[in-house]
């Protein structure tokens, strides 16, 4: 890396862009003749997003960034990013209400995915927003509407299944 790119600092390039927290970098694509664009937050040393580039007017060598394709560039990657988040968010964080005793019941799986010690906290809240029952489950424990009903009419104890 030059110095230039380890200072964070404005680049525009006809194969390196840097501006708004990303680094686009125009790679030779090691599966075939053409090339591909990695985009890179800020930080960050793996990219989130590699894509296919267009190769230049000689057919050998790529299209030179510019700011209009590399605005677009950053915004699709943002958007990529912003997705991926938004399904681990869904994945971590899981809900759904049950009918239990003729009320409604809020089931929460909270995932909390630790390298070295995964854990997991299933929750029943009523329509009130009481807590009825609190336990850890593996992390691996799945939530579905069959499971939250069998752990509501097992008494919200501490055994889940």
């Amino acid at each position: 890396m030059s110095e230039t790119e380890e200072s964070g600092e404005k680049i525009a390039e006809d194969r390196l862009w840097r501006d708004n927290g990303w680094t686009a970098r125009v790679i030779k694509n090691d599966d075939d003749d053409g090339w591909a664009v990695s985009m890179t937050p800020d930080g960050q040393v793996e990219p989130a997003l590699v894509g296919p580039w267009t190769m230049g007017r000689d057919k050998k060598n790529p299209k030179p960034l510019d700011t209009s394709a590399f605005n677009t560039l950053v915004k699709t990657a943002a958007e990529f990013v912003r997705r991926h988040e938004q399904q681990l968010h869904a994945t971590l964080h899981q809900r759904l209400e049950i009918d239990h005793r003729g009320e409604r019941v809020e089931v929460l799986l909270d995932i909390e995915p630790d390298e070295e010690n995964p854990s997991a906290l299933l929750r029943a809240i009523d329509a009130g927003g009481t807590l009825l029952a609190e336990v850890k489950v593996p992390p691996s424990f799945k939530l579905t509407r069959g499971s939250a009903t069998k752990w509501a009419e097992a008494g919200f104890g501490t055994k889940v299944s």
